[in-house]
């Protein structure tokens, strides 16, 4: 069978039989094409001031990884969001370093951990997906985060749910490391609203946030008391490839009732927010010979997710 390339909801289909492509379409709403398309992040993105800026006395710093081979970085796929927080009152660093203990984390109220990689899986998005952080590491973030630090983590579809695996699962969330999907008809982007009860009431929407607009991610179980955001109802699934977009009719699928795309907790003195989607906290362009694409902050689909984002780092700070 045939890679499927990720073309985000680009209406294109050359490169499955036709067999396959009702399972794809109706199952996953995915579409592949013979051209990879170029993906960047948005260099004219424009970001709102969406919140009262913080009193200058305050002004928190968000340490973004880039030490875990991840695919979004303050330099490079995570600028869109970087320059958001800017505008928004936060200071933005990068993390370059291995949390080989605590002390790496000084200055950082919050720690963004996005999409990290384990070196094998470097250009080889198959399985096995091992862990991204040592069992050092694991221990010395949770103790920052008990001792009163914000973990922001978010681990996109396979191979990255895998990656973060451990960390996550060391606070009490488990990755499914796959490609969930709200049910729905098309290859439109996950819309959880408060009308479709997908987006959970909590005092971070302000009373003002009505939908969050997700662009294919993943799914995760969560403890008893996480506090969920976004949820996935019966009927929404995951498909589990052994190869990143590769899809037969025997690709492991699992219902999504009792999981979630995004939650938040406390943990001792500390607080975790977990996502399971990245683009929706950032701004892409994609362009393939069909034209230009825009996923993320920029995209008319997702009117509500820069206000979401700030709100969302506004918590983790309180």
């Amino acid at each position: 069978s045939e890679m499927c390339i990720r073309d985000s909801y680009i209406f294109s289909i050359k490169c499955v039989s036709m067999k396959k492509i009702s399972f794809l379409v109706l199952i996953l709403g995915l579409y592949c094409v013979t051209v990879k398309s170029q993906q960047r992040f948005d260099t004219t993105f424009t970001p709102h001031i969406v919140e009262p800026l913080f009193d200058e006395s305050f002004a928190p710093v968000i340490c973004i990884d880039s030490a875990h081979n991840n695919l979004h970085i303050l330099g490079g796929g995570f600028s869109p969001f970087a320059r958001l927080m800017k505008a928004n009152g936060f200071q933005v660093r990068d993390m370059n370093s291995f949390v080989s203990n605590r002390e790496v984390l000084l200055g950082c109220d919050i720690y963004a951990i996005i999409n990290p990689l384990h070196e094998s899986n470097l250009g080889n998005w198959r399985l096995p997906n091992p862990s991204s952080f040592t069992t050092q590491e694991i221990i010395e973030i949770n103790n920052w985060v008990n001792e009163g630090g914000s973990l922001f983590l978010v681990a996109d579809h396979m191979p990255f749910g895998g990656a973060a695996y451990d960390l996550a699962h060391s606070f009490g969330f488990e990755f499914s490391n796959g490609f969930a999907r709200l049910k729905k008809e098309g290859s439109q982007p996950d819309y959880f609203s408060v009308q479709n009860e997908r987006l959970v009431d909590h005092r971070i929407l302000a009373g003002e946030i009505q939908s969050v607009t997700t662009f294919t991610g993943s799914a995760f179980t969560y403890p008893e008391e996480a506090e969920i955001i976004l949820s996935f109802k019966k009927g929404d699934i995951s498909l589990e490839p052994e190869i990143a977009w590769q899809f037969e009719y025997t690709t492991k699928t699992i219902d999504l009732e009792n999981y979630a795309q995004g939650a938040l907790m406390n943990y001792g003195k500390g607080k975790l927010a977990v996502f399971g989607e990245a683009a929706m906290f950032t701004a892409r362009n994609i362009t393939n010979k069909n034209g230009t694409f825009k996923v993320g902050f920029n995209s008319q689909l997702a009117p509500n997710n820069q206000h979401f984002a700030v709100r969302l780092m506004r918590y983790l700070v309180e």
